[in-house]
């Protein structure tokens, strides 16, 4: 492992050798390689962390080109998942990149889960998002979950290796409106680099020891006021998922 490369790390209070140490040695689990999932990928691989796996299904297109800043003109129609790992291996050889370019599901997600040391939702519908917290709740893995939309950006740090945490699905039922895509309603480029930075540093984090996670809140961002507001998480006792109701109130 290069000294150099992780001097800036190295040079912090509370990262030193033994933290790059355990960075190196953790497998991160990235689920979507899009708007967000491109700055969690792009700073995992630059710190060091020692294994990406990276499952995204969908191929490059044009219109991902405006805030997918993993990609390039030359990936249109191309693999993101394949192309992520192209673009990773350059930035890092040191990092190992595993590619998954199809929809993880049942026993093999929960596999998938199971083997990382951190695991980031970085997808746009529910049902993949319920899938995967269920998954952390099962194997007691943490969970780092981000979304972003027009201007407007959340993350919430969901600690499941722990007893007595709030799960994603005490956030959000089932029920709840279908998510809404960048499709439809648009997006500022940069609000997924915003939101998808603050994952990285999350999973950083955890992985690596270096300070405590951001859980137990709901992190929300304003980007035409620039604004942010945090919303307090508890368990709710009923839930499906982790049976354990949250409550939401401002911190």
């Amino acid at each position: 492992m290069s000294t150099d490369r992780y001097a800036r790390h190295l040079a912090l209070t509370g990262f030193g050798p033994a933290e790059q140490a355990r960075l190196r040695a953790s497998t991160a689990l990235v689920i979507g390689a899009g708007g967000l999932g491109s700055p969690v990928l792009l700073y995992l691989a630059a710190a060091g962390i020692g294994h990406l796996v990276v499952s995204d299904f969908d191929t490059v297109d044009v219109t991902n080109l405006q805030r997918q800043v993993l990609f390039t003109a030359a990936d249109v129609g191309r693999s993101k998942a394949e192309a992520a790992a192209a673009r990773l291996e350059e930035l890092n050889p040191e990092t190992a990149v595993t590619v998954v370019d199809r929809r993880l599901l049942g026993d093999e997600l929960l596999t998938a889960v199971a083997a990382a040391d951190v695991v980031l939702d970085c997808c746009d519908n529910f049902g993949t998002r319920f899938a995967l917290n269920l998954a952390c709740v099962q194997a007691r893995k943490p969970l780092v979950s981000g979304a972003a939309i027009r201007f407007e950006g959340q993350l919430a740090v969901f600690r499941l290796d722990r007893p007595g945490e709030a799960c994603y699905r005490c956030l959000w039922q089932e029920e709840a409106e279908e998510l809404e895509s960048c499709r439809g309603n648009g997006v500022l480029g940069p609000v997924p680099g915003v939101i998808g930075s603050l994952m990285a540093v999350e999973a950083l984090k955890i992985a690596s020891g270096c300070a405590p996670s951001a859980d137990g809140k709901l992190v929300l961002y304003d980007a035409v006021g620039n604004d942010w507001r945090q919303l307090k998480l508890d368990r709710d006792p009923v839930c499906p998922a982790c049976g354990g109701k949250s409550a939401c109130g401002t911190a």
